[in-house]
């Protein structure tokens, strides 16, 4: 878990959704700088979450096991679920 909490990591096992990529692609599609990007994936391969091979120069990136999107979709729903309550609560402070 502790290697989800960080939105440049969610946003590289999104991406990773439509298949692997290249560090290359991930940079220029992602737009965030390779040495950034490289500290995330090694965090996240080290976690157990991603998976590397290197083809000649490229080293190309996937998700290891793909249920983790069914795991992150449940997380969304319960931080949703909070905000809208969140949301009630806040807006019932005016009314007082």
């Amino acid at each position: 878990m502790r290697a989800l909490a960080h939105p440049t990591r969610l946003a590289v096992i999104e991406y990773l959704k439509k298949g692997d990529s290249s560090v290359g692609r991930m940079v220029g599609e992602l737009g965030i700088e390779q040495s950034a990007l490289s500290k995330h994936l090694g965090i996240l391969r080290q976690a157990g979450i991603l998976a590397a091979r290197q083809e000649k120069a490229n080293v190309y990136y996937s998700v290891k096991d793909r249920d983790i999107y069914e795991m992150l979709r449940s997380i969304a729903q319960i931080l949703r679920k909070k905000l809208r309550e969140s949301e009630k609560i806040l807006s019932s402070l005016g009314r007082i």
